[in-house]
């Protein structure tokens, strides 16, 4: 299961982890977001215990979308030692974020 990344716990979770984290702004309101949200979950399952995958509520964690530039929803960050490796916008398909992460492991 995707985990819930929010601003008290980004830097213990995100920051401060040793491995590769994949990480998706979303909005309840944002169709694109809800459709790429099986998605994530599903990766969550097939990369269990080697990277940690979860989600930031855009509306609930502000200062993280601005800390990051995040303009456009959903965004999936990918950060690897504290800074971000790799980014992509809209909702795209499985094999795409699937390629991102083995990229980047």
């Amino acid at each position: 299961m995707a985990l819930e990344f929010t601003d008290a716990n980004f830097e213990t979770e995100v920051l401060n982890s040793d491995k590769l984290t994949v990480i998706d702004f979303w909005a309840e309101w944002c169709g694109p977001c809800r459709a790429i949200g099986p998605v994530i979950e599903e990766l969550s399952k097939d990369y269990a215990g080697k990277v940690n995958i979860g989600k930031v509520n855009v509306d609930q964690n502000p200062q993280l979308s601005i800390n990051y530039g995040i303009t456009s929803i959903p965004a999936i960050l990918f950060v690897k030692g504290g800074k971000v490796v790799d980014k992509q916008v809209g909702a795209v398909p499985k094999a795409v974020l699937d390629k991102k992460i083995q990229a980047n492991l």
